[in-house]
């Protein structure tokens, strides 16, 4: 499909290469390789894959529920703008701005996490320092065209695969005595499965705690119902790239947990930096540390890159639907909105400054609200796809024109709504999280009034002169 020259249009330039690599590693990131070891230290070995297992059930819902969607109708918006159409504009506009704020925050809240690690090769440099380069670079890449976003975030994606291929062939190839250990220690097998209390020593509730936790892991599938307002021919590259991503993520992070929990004593496993680091350690692997460090690096900067993108593009498709300043809307020659990436990237500024500030709490509290957001996101991801179809079939269309279906009509998307509803009720009862309904709920409010009593009414005051305007015109 030939690029889209309008000036108020985004470019479609993305290849269908680029879209599955960006669907695939999105999910790939700090919450793998980091949050993993939370995760295998509350549940237990069995508990931790079943964590997993159930969390890419509950993301394969959504995808299935986006895919559906995004085919029928491939825009940058994407779900704020089904959640605009077929949920009401003031949630849509909630949605929105949700997601735009989440995503500025943690573009921040990665650049730290990057400077942190960068401490371990380059000690006497501030974090600030890097956080500064690593947020022109990504800027810069953004900035470009989108294109060069897409390519960046197709290597980044592919070394992060990469990655977690080699350490399932090598871990697996430990747990079962093909592959010795450092010293003295024996190949574990599965002896680490049968602890002294069970295959949930923490109980069932921890499970579904951690799911939490879990799903926050997951967050960045939906970039690929964002991407594909700007990728070629979308109603053939996105139904292969959903279908794909599915049942990759879910066998990459299950056999990577499995690989975890057959090495570590899931007693040790919460008070390390990063399990894929104490497993290589445990093998030998030379220079594992350093190795693991370019790994996560690597993928704190792809979620950088994307969360960037996401975010800009949230934000010019709220501004080109009249909900959000007019000059955002603006595009450069290369079809990359500008100005909304300069807004984007300050904002991301204000949440370094204060996660160094108040990193014990501030840093803490933002995780926990994007935790939350992305949450009531994919609940409107499965709500939209429940009344579009709905909607679909009222106006006389057949399901069988539908380039990709979401099966089991209606159960899907109100398994998947409920589900996530659960989810978000149970963070009343985790402290840590707790945070994130807090701050989270009020801003929805907020959201909510701040459309009915300034959106809506300058929405119907503009229609009003159009109206007028078009009558002075007949007469």
């Amino acid at each position: 499909m030939a690029e889209n020259h309008n000036k108020n249009e985004l470019q479609r330039s993305m290849k269908g290469r680029h879209l599955f690599m960006i669907a695939l590693g999105g999910v790939i990131g700090t919450g793998l390789f980091l949050g993993s070891g939370f995760t295998i230290s509350q549940a237990g070995p069995a508990g931790a894959i079943l964590a997993y297992i159930l969390g890419g059930f509950l993301m394969y819902l959504v995808m299935l529920c986006l895919g559906e969607l995004a085919v029928a109708m491939p825009i940058a918006g994407s779900f704020q703008a089904y959640a605009t159409k077929f949920l009401g504009p003031a949630t849509g506009f909630m949605i929105g701005w949700l997601y735009w704020f989440s995503w500025s925050n943690t573009v921040g809240l990665e650049f730290t996490s990057a400077g942190i690690l960068m401490q371990r090769w380059f000690p006497s440099v501030p974090i600030w320092v890097w956080c500064l380069v690593f947020g022109v670079i990504i800027f810069s890449i953004n900035a470009l065209s989108v294109r060069s976003f897409a390519e960046m975030e197709f290597w980044f994606s592919s070394i992060k695969v990469t990655a977690i291929v080699l350490f399932i062939i090598i871990g697996g190839a430990a747990v079962f005595g093909f592959i010795d250990f450092q010293g003295d220690q024996q190949a574990p097998f599965l002896s680490h499965f049968s602890t002294d209390k069970g295959l949930f020593p923490n109980g069932v509730l921890a499970v579904m705690f951690t799911l939490v936790m879990v799903n926050f892991s997951f967050q960045g599938t939906e970039l690929v119902g964002i991407a594909a307002g700007e990728s070629e021919s979308p109603e053939k590259t996105l139904p292969r790239s959903i279908r794909n991503v599915i049942w990759r993520t879910l066998f990459f992070f299950v056999l990577a947990m499995f690989v975890l929990v057959a090495i570590l004593p899931y007693e040790t496993a919460g008070v390390i930096e990063s399990p894929f680091v104490a497993v290589l350690d445990r093998i030998g692997i030379p220079y594992a540390g350093d190795i693991m460090n370019f790994v996560i690096l690597t993928a704190i900067l792809s979620v950088a890159n994307s969360g960037l993108y996401a975010a800009s593009r949230m934000m010019w498709s709220l501004s080109k639907s009249k909900m959000g300043p007019a000059f955002l809307t603006k595009l450069s020659k290369k079809g990359v909105p500008l100005y909304a990436l300069m807004v984007t990237i300050a904002i991301s500024g204000c949440s370094l400054i204060t996660s160094i500030v108040a990193a014990e709490t501030v840093y803490l509290w933002f995780i926990s609200i994007s935790g939350m957001i992305t949450v009531v996101a994919w609940m409107s991801i499965c709500a939209s796809q429940f009344f579009f179809r709905r909607r679909f079939l009222a106006e006389g269309g057949d399901v069988k024109d539908l380039k990709f279906k979401t099966p089991f009509y209606p159960v899907v998307p109100i398994l998947g709504f409920g589900l996530y509803g659960l989810i978000l009720v149970s963070l009343i009862f985790i402290p840590d999280q707790r945070i994130g309904l807090y701050c989270g709920v009020p801003f929805i409010v907020f959201c909510y009034l701040y459309y009915h009593f300034r959106i809506k009414k300058r929405l119907e005051h503009q229609n009003q002169v159009v109206v007028e305007k078009q009558t002075d015109q007949v007469q």
